[in-house]
C-alpha cells in the first residue's frame, strides 16, 4: 500500500477514473456535437470544463469525426486567433508528418505552414501570417475552413473553442463579429464555446448590444451533487485500505460546496494525512484543512490587503451567511457594515473584474471555496 498513487487529481485535465461523474453532461454534450449544435458551456473557473469536453472528445469516433480544440487563452491578438484554430484545425485531421503539411498547405496556404518536430518526436505545425495574407483574408479563410471540411468530407466536424471571452482582449470586435456570421451560415458544423468567467461569457451572448447575442444555446455547468461525490470518494479510499463514512464525505461537500477542483484537492490532502486501515474523522479532516490554509496564506493575506474596507466587509457577508443570500437586502447591509446598496454594488462590480466572487442564483459566492474559509478562520473569528 505504501507505493499506492494518490487518486485525487485537480489542477490540469483530469482524466479516467480521477474524473468524477458528469454522465448527463457528457451525454448531452455528445448529443448537442451529434445534432450540430451552437453552445456555450460556462461555469466557474476550475469546474472542469476542459477535462469533460477533452473526455467527450477522446470518445468520438475518428474515422467519422473531425474535433478541433481550440485553447484561446494562450492568444492575445486576431492574428494569434487565426494560427491556434489553423493549427487546431490541421493537427485534428492526422497525426502524420507529411499528411500534416499536405492538408495545411490544402486550406491554410497563405499562412504559410510549417511542420516541425517536437521534443517528444510528434509532429507540429505553425503558421504565420505572411505579408501576402492580409489578416482580414486570413480570418475569413480560417474560419470558412470547417465548412468546407463538412461540405467534402463524410465526417463529423465540431469546433471546440476553450477559454472563449479571451477574444475579448483582442482590441476590436472583428472576431466576435465573424464568428457571428460563421454560426449563422455553417448549418453542418458544430461549435461549443467554453467560458470560465461567466460574466463576460454571459455579457456576450445576452447583451443585445453583442454580435453573439443569442448566437446558440447557453449550457450552464453547476457544481457535482454530494450523491455523485460520495461513490467516488468512498471508492478511492477504499480501494488504498483506508474508510470514510456518509458523514466525513458530507463535511468535504459542504466545505467545497461541490466544485471539483477544491473537493479534489481537499481529498487529496485528508487521504495522504490518513493512515492504510485507519479511518477519516472531524479531525482529520479540520486538520486537512489547516494544512490548505496554511499553503495558501501569504496569497490570502496579500490579496485581502489589496482590497478596499467595503469589499472585505461584502466578503465577509457573504463568508459568514448561508448560500443564495440577498446582498442588497437592507439586513445585510446593515449587519455587516455596508451603508447603502450603491457601496455594496461598486464592491460586487470591483469584485466581479477581479474573479473574487461569481454570480450564483441571484447571489454571489466567493470563487475560491479555500478563500472563503480562510475568510471564515482568520477574518471572522
Amino acid at each position: 500500500m505504501r507505493n499506492t498513487r494518490n487518486p485525487f487529481e485537480y489542477g490540469g485535465v483530469v482524466s479516467g477514473d480521477k474524473f468524477c461523474n458528469r454522465q448527463k453532461e457528457k451525454a448531452d454534450l455528445r448529443k448537442a456535437i451529434r445534432n450540430r449544435e451552437k453552445l456555450f458551456v460556462f461555469s466557474e473557473r476550475r469546474f472542469g470544463k476542459t477535462s469533460l469536453i477533452k473526455s467527450v472528445l477522446a470518445r468520438l469516433p475518428k474515422k467519422q469525426t473531425v474535433a478541433a480544440y481550440v485553447d484561446l487563452w494562450p492568444t492575445e491578438s486576431e492574428a494569434a486567433f487565426v494560427t491556434a484554430l489553423a493549427k487546431a484545425i490541421a493537427e485534428s485531421m492526422t497525426t502524420s508528418a507529411q499528411k500534416l503539411l499536405q492538408i495545411a498547405k490544402q486550406f491554410f496556404g497563405s499562412l504559410a505552414p510549417a511542420v516541425t518536430v517536437n521534443e517528444e518526436g510528434r509532429p507540429e505545425i505553425g503558421f504565420g501570417v505572411t505579408r501576402r495574407a492580409h489578416l482580414s483574408a486570413a480570418l475569413d479563410e480560417v474560419l470558412d475552413t470547417p465548412a468546407k471540411i463538412a461540405a467534402t468530407a463524410d465526417r463529423d466536424v465540431v469546433i471546440v473553442f476553450d477559454e472563449f471571452q479571451q477574444i475579448l482582449e483582442y482590441g476590436d470586435d472583428r472576431v466576435e463579429k465573424k464568428l457571428r456570421s460563421v454560426i449563422q451560415n455553417h448549418k453542418n458544423v458544430g461549435y461549443i464555446f467554453l467560458g470560465s468567467r461567466k460574466h463576460l461569457i454571459q455579457k456576450m451572448f445576452m447583451d443585445r448590444a453583442r454580435p453573439l447575442y443569442r448566437a446558440g444555446g447557453h449550457y450552464p455547468l453547476g457544481p457535482i451533487t454530494e450523491a455523485d461525490w460520495a461513490p467516488f470518494i468512498r471508492e478511492k479510499f477504499i480501494a488504498a485500505n483506508k474508510r470514510i463514512g456518509d458523514q466525513c464525505i458530507h463535511s468535504i461537500c459542504e466545505q467545497t460546496q461541490g466544485h471539483p477542483f477544491y473537493t479534489q484537492h481537499l481529498c487529496h490532502v485528508i487521504w495522504e494525512l490518513c493512515e492504510p486501515s485507519k479511518a477519516v474523522n472531524d479531525q482529520l479532516i479540520k486538520t486537512a484543512i489547516r494544512v490548505l490554509l496554511e499553503r495558501e496564506s501569504y496569497a490570502y493575506s496579500t490579496l485581502w490587503e489589496s482590497l478596499a474596507t467595503n469589499q472585505r466587509k461584502f466578503l465577509k457577508g457573504l463568508a459568514s451567511e448561508p448560500a443564495k443570500v440577498k446582498p442588497f437586502a437592507a439586513e445585510f447591509l446593515r449587519r455587516h457594515g455596508l451603508d447603502s446598496p450603491s457601496n455594496a454594488q461598486r464592491a460586487v462590480d470591483a469584485l466581479l473584474e477581479r474573479d473574487v466572487i461569481d454570480r450564483e442564483n441571484g447571489s454571489f459566492l466567493i470563487s475560491d471555496r479555500f478563500f472563503r474559509l480562510w475568510i471564515q478562520t482568520v477574518q471572522l473569528r
